[in-house]
C-alpha cells in the first residue's frame, strides 16, 4: 500500500525508528474506580519510518460487522498478531519485550499479542469500547498503544456517562490504559471533519485465554 502523509518535523524517515526509556518518563494520570492512564510522548523515535514499512508491508484487512439487518465496512483496516505469532517489524517485538519489562509481568498481565489499526483518513474510526479479556470483561487488563504516523485523539470516558478526556497521540506516543479501565471506562478514536492524516495503531494485550 502506498499512501502520502506529513511527517513529523522531529523525524528523520531515513533512520531507523529507536525506543526510549520508559521508566520515569512514563506520566501517569490516575481515573476513578481504580483505572488509570499512562502516557510516554515519543517514546519510538524515527517513527514515521515504522509507520512506512507498516502501511506497506503489513496484510491489512477491510473487516465487515453484522449492524442491525445489515452488514457494513468496519471504518478502518485492520491486522492482527496472536500470542507467538511473529510480528510484522522487529521494533514491534523490541516494544513488546520493553512493556512487559517495565511493568514486571504480573500475572494474566504479559502483553503477548499485537493488533494493528490502520485509520487512512478522519472517516475512520472505532465507537467506543471497553476491550475485552476472551469471553468476558469481569477482570482487569492493560493494553498499551503505540501509535504512529498523524496524530489522532484517543478519546476516554466513565462508562455510564462523565467528562470525556481526550489524549492526543501519534509520531511514536505511547498510552497505557490499566487497572480497572477496560471495566469501568469506555475508549474510541471518533470520526473528524478536520483534515488529519493517516495513522496506525499498535495495540499490545495479553493473550485472551
Amino acid at each position: 500500500m502506498s499512501i502520502a502523509f506529513q511527517t513529523s518535523l522531529f523525524d528523520d524517515i531515513f533512520s531507523e525508528p529507536e525506543l526510549r526509556p520508559l521508566g520515569a518518563m512514563v506520566e501517569r494520570i490516575p481515573l476513578d474506580d481504580g483505572a488509570w492512564i499512562d502516557l510516554r510522548p515519543g517514546w519510538l523515535s524515527n517513527s514515521d519510518a515504522l509507520f512506512e514499512r507498516l502501511a506497506v508491508d503489513v496484510p491489512w484487512k477491510a473487516d465487515k460487522r453484522e449492524m442491525y439487518d445489515r452488514v457494513v465496512a468496519v471504518p478502518r483496516l485492520v491486522s492482527w498478531f496472536g500470542a507467538g505469532s511473529t510480528f510484522p517489524d522487529p521494533v514491534l517485538t523490541s516494544a513488546q519485550d520493553a512493556l512487559n519489562e517495565h511493568y514486571g509481568r504480573p500475572p494474566g498481565q504479559i502483553f503477548e499479542t499485537a493488533g494493528l489499526c490502520f485509520y487512512r483518513t478522519g472517516d475512520d474510526s472505532v465507537a467506543w469500547h471497553g476491550d475485552r479479556v476472551g469471553r468476558s470483561i469481569d477482570r482487569d487488563t492493560m493494553v498499551a498503544i503505540l501509535s504512529v504516523g498523524a496524530e489522532r485523539s484517543l478519546s476516554v470516558r466513565p462508562k455510564g456517562g462523565g467528562r470525556t478526556m481526550k489524549f492526543p497521540v501519534g509520531h511514536g506516543d505511547l498510552i497505557v490504559m490499566g487497572g480497572s479501565t477496560q471495566r469501568t471506562h469506555e475508549h474510541a478514536i471518533l470520526k473528524t471533519k478536520h483534515a488529519v492524516g493517516p495513522r496506525i495503531s499498535v495495540q499490545f494485550r495479553p493473550a485472551w485465554r
